[in-house]
């Protein structure tokens, strides 16, 4: 898995069952976002890297595609095992190299377990159709096959969740994998595959190779690759979006968001800011369905100020500290234009009430960033409008839920929205009106189980076929259409 000492590890891209240096010479370190600390180095790998990982997965192909779908079912079962016996290693690692939380940390290895338990129901999801007499003598049938190489790009804030919406399907589908993994978290991805090859998979079915634009170009440019599922920020997926559909490849490209919370006058105030102080500040903001701005309406200072007494009561620090809730974003450079969007709030006349940069200011290691909360923020200020994918919150006023639903309707992002209210009307036109693909009702994060689809809409998504659920089983498949006739 590496290729020197501890202290200076270089990871490895893994090919064909094999682990093997990268062709390329340009390496990145992989640092602790709480400590600063180098845990290892990750190579930037060349288009030569993606060529060999592709001809291995094309190779591997020609046999993956004909082996009985319970024989590659049974081998996510013991994948599932083996990752749920390895849970709290797992947890531990998406810590060291990403700083969320433990607890979070803990509950995204859940999340990938489910996914892998969804891929393991491979057998009743992939079966086909038959209608018999479509025509006298005439029955037709559907059968479900493979695409064949599929291309995955995961970012860094969900290093095992996001692979697992991807590869374990995929694989179990018929089709063969090469992951690129963010270069920010590459620890995760190898250990996943470890496991996964530990469970039974044969060389060559799922491949990693780490690096950059370069292994992206190399994965959207293949022949070979006919399908790129992608998770990342907005200009990134619709970039991959277009480079790939030009290239006639399937894609699912999952992009940025601006996820609204309406806040009505009749809401449990205390439990609307708990939700939202989690949603908005769990893993430092850095996840596409957090809350990043809140609607209040009508006159409800006492929401703000409840929600303004429980940031200040936060706990911010190491993801490994008990009880932290707020732990660091994962770069200085991301810090560093999360404080360009804060001056921009300011520079535009939203009004300050919490300030994170004095939780900055006060330490001397780790990219922290304390909770930052905007009032009286308008539709039209960047912070309103952009993604700033950090713990800062910018709450907007609504006199009514049809204002309310006017801000969300701006957004050119539509991942997810949530109402807080006891009315059930105002939910019913939440539901029909609120333009988003994931409605949550008296819900912090509305994210949705493996066996459906993870819908956002407007600018939060490209692509026709969304991930898990009944949309990734038909993104990972193509439909064979048979016609037989019996009076010959």
């Amino acid at each position: 898995m590496t290729t020197t000492s501890k202290e200076t590890a270089v990871l490895q891209n893994y090919i064909n069952g094999i682990w093997v240096d990268s062709k390329g010479s340009d390496v990145l370190d992989v640092i602790n976002p709480a400590t600063n600390e180098c845990l290892a180095k990750v190579p930037i790998s060349t288009r030569e890297d993606v060529e060999d990982a592709v001809e291995a997965a094309k190779a591997a192909f020609q046999t993956w595609k004909n082996t009985p779908v319970p024989k590659r079912a049974r081998i996510m079962y013991s994948y599932h095992h083996l990752l749920t016996e390895h849970h709290e290693e797992l947890a531990k690692l998406i810590v060291k190299e990403n700083g969320k939380a433990y607890k979070e940390a803990y509950g995204e290895v859940q999340r990938g377990l489910e996914c892998v338990e969804f891929a393991a129901s491979t057998p009743t999801l992939i079966m086909g159709e038959t209608l018999s007499n479509i025509a006298e003598d005439i029955d037709s049938s559907m059968y479900r096959y493979p695409l064949g190489v599929v291309g995955g790009i995961t970012p860094f804030n969900f290093p095992m969740m996001v692979p697992l919406w991807m590869f374990p399907l995929a694989v179990a589908c018929g089709n063969t994998f090469v992951l690129k993994p963010s270069e920010r978290t590459p620890l995760l991805a190898n250990r996943l595959v470890e496991l996964f090859t530990q469970a039974g998979a044969p060389d060559g079915i799922v491949n990693v190779i780490h690096g950059a634009h370069d292994v992206v170009n190399g994965l959207l440019d293949h022949v070979d690759v006919k399908a790129i599922s992608f998770v990342g920020s907005q200009p990134v997926a619709k970039y991959v979006y277009e480079r790939s559909a030009a290239m006639g490849k399937r894609v699912q490209a999952l992009s940025g968001a601006k996820n609204h919370h309406v806040v009505m006058p009749d809401c449990d105030i205390e439990k609307a800011a708990q939700h939202i102080l989690t949603s908005a500040f769990g893993s430092a903001g850095q996840r596409c369905m957090a809350c990043s701005a809140v609607v209040v309406v009508g006159d409800n200072d006492k929401f703000i100020e409840e929600l303004k007494v429980k940031a200040d009561a936060m706990s911010i620090g190491n993801g490994m500290d008990e009880e932290v809730l707020l732990t660091p974003v994962i770069r200085e450079s991301h810090r560093e234009k999360v404080l360009g969007y804060i001056n921009q709030g300011v520079v535009e006349g939203a009004s300050l009430i919490r300030d994170g940069r004095k939780e900055m200011e006060e330490r001397t290691e780790g990219n922290f960033l304390g909770p930052t909360i905007f009032d009286h923020v308008t539709p039209e200020m960047t912070i309103a409008k952009e993604e700033i994918f950090a713990p800062v919150l910018s709450l907007l006023r609504a006199k009514d839920l049809d204002e309310a639903l006017q801000h969300i309707e701006k957004s050119r992002f539509g991942n997810g929205a949530t109402i807080y209210t006891k009315d059930a009307r105002a939910v019913r036109q939440f539901r029909e009106e609120a333009d988003a693909g994931m409605i949550g009702v008296n819900v912090g994060v509305p994210a949705t189980m493996a066996f459906f689809p993870f819908s956002g809409w407007k600018d939060s998504f490209y692509g026709d076929l969304h991930v898990n659920g009944k949309d990734g089983l038909n993104f990972f498949t193509r439909k064979k259409m048979i016609t037989s006739r019996f009076d010959f």
